[in-house]
């Protein structure tokens, strides 16, 4: 299994990148390098990412706060402790209260353990996540590339994602998931840090 990105790997490979494809280059040249981010493995950010499933950020990010406030932090007997109504309250639909006890249940019995999926090569991560009722290749996949940090993930059914391609190849309509994967293979073994160079053109230049 290959290293994870960091800031150091992440900016070798933007130059890597750049030097082999004119359109990421001049996603540099126009809005610069993104700044590196990630985020924390483990069950708070699962959770966040099954909020963010065909909603805004802002949105998801809402309910996600309103239940760690509730609960005074984020554990999966905490929501399993909490009661529909209270899920409801905090912003969950009836299919996310589910997925949400599904993840947190197969937690608490052991069915699941994110330690020693971290420890997976990217199919072995993808085959235990989606096993999940409510957790498809889309969480899959961003969980891989912001948590686990995996160089070559590439989340093809992401909107943005496929929308900052279309602006960068100047296509005329959005790839689908299997353009998008087609799109990609140029850009192996560094499709994660290629991800975010498009998801930087589409997040500054949503008005174009």
């Amino acid at each position: 299994m290959k290293g994870v990105l960091d800031e150091r790997s992440f900016a070798a490979a933007v130059t890597e990148l750049c030097d082999s494809d004119p359109d990421l280059a001049a996603i540099v040249a126009e809005h610069g390098v993104p700044e590196f981010w990630a985020r924390e493995p483990g069950f708070p950010t699962l959770v966040l990412l099954i909020l963010e499933q065909q909603v805004s950020l802002a949105s998801a990010r809402a309910a996600y706060d309103r239940l760690v406030a509730r609960l005074g932090g984020l554990t999966p007997q905490g929501v399993l402790d909490s009661t529909d109504e209270e899920l409801r309250a905090d912003g969950f639909s009836r299919q996310k209260n589910r997925y949400v006890r599904a993840l947190a249940a197969a937690l608490e019995d052991g069915a699941l353990d994110l330690d020693a999926v971290a420890t997976l090569d990217d199919a072995g991560v993808r085959t235990a996540l989606v096993a999940l009722p409510g957790i498809g290749p889309w969480t899959a996949e961003v969980y891989l590339l912001s948590a686990l940090r995996r160089p070559d993930t590439w989340p093809v059914g992401d909107i943005a994602l496929q929308e900052g391609a279309r602006r960068a190849k100047r296509l005329e309509l959005r790839p689908s998931p299997d353009e998008l994967e087609t799109i990609g293979e140029a850009w192996r073994p560094h499709r994660a840090s290629a991800a975010r160079l498009l998801w930087h053109l589409y997040l500054d230049g949503r008005a174009v």
